[in-house]
C-alpha cells in the first residue's frame, strides 16, 4: 500500500534529477520555479511512498491553485524499478482521492519527436483513459511539442475547451515569469 508524502520546497532539490531523467528539458519547469510555487502553495510535489518500508516509488507535481478549481497534473512518474507492478495505478487512485473536492484534474500528454514517440503516446493515452481522462480540444504546445490536454471530471466537467487556454495560463503564470512563460508555452 502506498501513501502520499508532500515535499517542502527545500526537499525538491533532491527529487529534481528524477524530473530531468523522466522528462524532456524543453518541458521542464526550473527547479527554482517549482520551489517558489510550492512555497507559495500554488503547486504540490508529492511522493508515493510504501507505507511499510517508507521507500518512495513515484512522484507527482501538481498545480493546485487557480481560479477555475481544477488541478494540473504537470509531472507524474514511477521510479523505474517499480514500473509494471501496479504502482502507477495505485498512485493515480491516491491522487484522485486527494483532489476529490476539486472540479477535475488536467493532465498534459507531451511527446517530443523521437523514434518511440507514437508508441509512448499511445500507452500514455491508454493509461489516462483508464482513469476517465478525456481529450480536450486545445491548440497548445510546450517547448515546441504539441500537447494533448486531457481532463478527468470530478465535481466539474471535462468540457473545458472554451476556457482551457485561460486555465492553463493561470497555472503557468503562478510559477513562471512572463518572459519564461512566453518562451515555453504557445
Amino acid at each position: 500500500m502506498l501513501k502520499i508524502q508532500e515535499l517542502s520546497a527545500r526537499e525538491i532539490g533532491y527529487w529534481y534529477p528524477a524530473l530531468q531523467t523522466d522528462f524532456d528539458a524543453r518541458e521542464l519547469l526550473s527547479r527554482r520555479a517549482i520551489q517558489r510555487a510550492v512555497k507559495r502553495g500554488d503547486q504540490e510535489f508529492l511522493l508515493f511512498v510504501d507505507e511499510t518500508t517508507g521507500i518512495p516509488q513515484g512522484y507527482a507535481l501538481c498545480g493546485v491553485r487557480n481560479v477555475y478549481g481544477y488541478v494540473l497534473l504537470k509531472y507524474f512518474g514511477i521510479l523505474s524499478w517499480f514500473q509494471g507492478k501496479g504502482v502507477g495505478v495505485e498512485a493515480m487512485r491516491l491522487l484522485h482521492r486527494r483532489y476529490a473536492e476539486k472540479q477535475g484534474i488536467l493532465a498534459e500528454l507531451t511527446v517530443f519527436d523521437d523514434n518511440e514517440g507514437e508508441d509512448y503516446l499511445r500507452k500514455l493515452k491508454r493509461f489516462f483513459a483508464r482513469f476517465g481522462y478525456q481529450e480536450v480540444p486545445c491548440d497548445f504546445s510546450i517547448g515546441g511539442a504539441k500537447v494533448i490536454l486531457t481532463a478527468k471530471p470530478i465535481c466539474g466537467t471535462a468540457e473545458i475547451a472554451p476556457v482551457a487556454r485561460r486555465i492553463l495560463a493561470d497555472f503557468y503564470s503562478r510559477c513562471l515569469k512572463p518572459a519564461e512563460m512566453e518562451k515555453m508555452i504557445h
